[in-house]
């Protein structure tokens, strides 16, 4: 594991599309979050640690925000042939183990990635109604004790979007796991 820091997309950027097959069985596009207030994308995998101490928050924050119009969704981009723990099929069995109430994405090319120039897991982008970048942040900080959190980053993110205000703070970087490169790409 290499600890590694967002890359920061620049505020106002307009959300890269993408089309990509979700472990429900359907293919979702960014046009399909169109109807939200506000999107949180969160690049994701199954096996870092960073993520396995979030997710339980990320699930909680999206059944909190979901009648305020805002949707989650979770891509998976690492390579699945050096990190099988992170292939389709074993993305299918961990999101619905974890009971994931977002969609959970497969980016196999690494494409969408690269697009929103995402470098850890987890990596959150959180755009508006006009899916234009309103933070790329942390979700709190403390990854390794949620009892200990003192400042909800993306909460409190998600309520200012919502509320048509400006970020309350200074987005802090995400930090993570790398994604995991694929070897020919």
């Amino acid at each position: 594991m290499a600890l590694t820091y967002s890359q920061m997309m620049a505020v106002g950027t307009e959300a890269p599309d993408f089309c990509l097959p979700g472990v429900d069985g359907r293919d979702w596009a960014l046009a399909d979050f169109a109807d939200a207030e506000a999107l949180v994308i969160v690049f994701s995998c199954n096996h870092c640690p960073y993520v396995v101490a979030y997710e339980d928050r990320l699930i909680a924050l999206q059944r909190e925000f979901k009648d305020r119009a805002v949707r989650f969704v979770a891509i998976c981009s690492n390579d699945a042939t050096t990190h099988p723990a992170d292939g389709f099929e074993a993305m299918k069995a961990h999101a619905e183990s974890k009971g994931f109430p977002f969609p959970y994405l497969r980016d196999d090319t690494q494409a969408v990635a690269r697009a929103y120039n995402a470098a850890c897991t987890p990596d959150i982008f959180v755009f508006d109604a006009q899916q234009r970048l309103v933070a790329n942040t942390r979700i709190d900080d403390n990854w390794k004790d949620a009892s200990a959190v003192t400042r909800h980053d993306l909460r409190d993110m998600l309520t200012a979007t919502l509320a048509g205000q400006q970020a309350p703070f200074e987005p802090e970087p995400s930090m993570g796991c790398n994604i995991k490169w694929s070897p020919a790409g």
